[in-house]
């Protein structure tokens, strides 16, 4: 069995560790997770390494017998969406884990510790945040959101003191950044760049920045049948023509995403002409320039439109994350690794947030894509092959072992050691 068909093989069990329903609902500091980190020890511990849950729920396996070293970390998140597919996130633990076990079988020797991270929620499902493993590692977390609730209107500090965990003692998680040399995540891409090309991997430059915006059209209502068309301020006009003008625009800029995925109209009636529409607005870049930009091109075209059909618009932001970029350092060492492995580099961003967007504020981050099939994610059909996966736990291998000779963090290595 290669180490790729040995990942499926994994992947298809800790699938099984779902709420019941269509495909994956793995949500922190569940049951489900619970059998899943038992699971997920298992191929930490079959990696060679040591096992401990930190204070954020995050499993951390680490190679034993490295006191006092830095460490290059390695992982992904364990939990999903709701009926989501068997890899997002746990397909990088996978990877991660057999990664490790390949360096170990290989008898390669590293100056630094190696450590495989499953963190329990990038997600965010079950509550109204995420990324809390890694915030807390880099010195960002947040206490506010242990009071967050859940549906069933449990906090999330209780949620966590019921899984056995001390959420008090999350701040202390905190690593020093001469502790860490680096994280690498492999995931799978979630879109259809690289099946179009007909790669298996491709090496991440940025995570895109997120803008998101509440834009509410104000116009008049009337009876649809007495209202002439010619003077009538319908909301509705005016919110159909921004998102076709929004998509187009972006259509035209290189990596540029603009979506509007929710729409509300009042009175919402067959009848009546529509006299307030409420949208979301979302805008993702791989550079913080080009989504201002594109911000800017947005705003003044809303605001045309609304003179045009003559409705009132309000704007509200309500989201800001920026643009990461991956680490120059990270992106070489899995480009060596996969031209060494015979693989042609493809270089592209990542239109979705990971856990790497939070651990670059700690370390150097850097990505592997996995193709997937369709480019389909967050749905049961979610499919990446054994193959692919095999020229991950490959390339990952040989990105670490590049990475392990590099004089800078041999250096560093050094420094630490003193």
């Amino acid at each position: 069995m290669t180490y790729g068909e040995l990942a499926a093989a994994r992947l298809l069990e800790i699938a099984e560790m779902s709420e019941a329903g269509p495909g994956v609902t793995r949500l922190p500091w569940t049951p489900e997770h619970r059998r899943a980190l038992d699971t997920i020890s298992a191929w930490m511990r079959d990696a060679g390494l040591d096992v401990s849950l930190d204070a954020a729920g995050t499993l951390v396996g680490r190679t034993p017998g490295m006191v006092g070293k830095p460490a290059l970390l390695l992982g992904s998140h364990q939990d999903s969406v709701r009926s989501g597919g068997r890899f997002d996130g746990i397909m990088g633990v996978a990877v991660a884990c057999l990664a490790v076990r390949r360096l170990r079988e290989e008898g390669v020797r590293l100056p630094f510790a190696v450590e495989v991270l499953a963190f329990a929620d990038e997600e965010g499902v079950r509550f109204p945040t995420a990324l809390i493993g890694p915030r807390a590692l880099a010195g960002r977390f947040d206490p506010a959101v242990l009071d967050m609730k859940d549906a069933q209107g449990a906090s999330m500090r209780q949620a966590m003191q019921e899984f056995g965990l001390d959420p008090e003692g999350i701040p202390a998680l905190v690593r020093k950044k001469d502790e860490v040399i680096g994280y690498l995540e492999a995931h799978i891409e979630q879109g259809p760049v690289l099946e179009t090309e007909g790669r298996s991997l491709g090496v991440v430059t940025a995570i895109c920045g997120i803008s998101r915006y509440a834009v509410t059209f104000e116009g008049e209502t009337g009876h649809a049948g007495t209202v002439p068309m010619a003077g009538r301020r319908d909301a509705l006009v005016a919110a159909s023509r921004f998102v076709a003008a929004v998509s187009e625009a972006a259509t035209a800029i290189e990596d540029c995403r603009a979506t509007v995925g929710q729409i509300d109209v009042k009175p919402g009636v067959v009848n009546a002409i529509p006299s307030e529409v409420s949208l979301t607005l979302e805008l993702r870049a791989p550079s913080d320039e080009i989504r201002r930009d594109f911000r800017s091109q947005a705003m003044r075209r809303v605001q045309e439109i609304a003179t045009q059909v003559g409705v009132a618009v309000r704007i509200e932001q309500t989201y800001e994350q920026p643009a990461v970029a991956c680490d120059p350092g990270m992106r070489e060492a899995l480009s060596q690794a996969m031209t060494a492995s015979n693989l042609p580099v493809v270089a592209m961003p990542s239109g979705a947030t990971h856990d790497a967007s939070a651990m670059a504020d700690l370390c150097p981050a850097g990505m592997l894509f996995v193709r997937c099939k369709g480019g389909i994610s967050h749905r049961p059909d979610e499919y990446a092959d054994a193959d692919d996966m095999d020229d991950a736990i490959r390339v990952l291998a040989e990105a670490v072992k590049s990475i392990g000779s590099q004089e800078v963090l041999a250096s560093k290595v050094d420094r630490r050691a003193e």
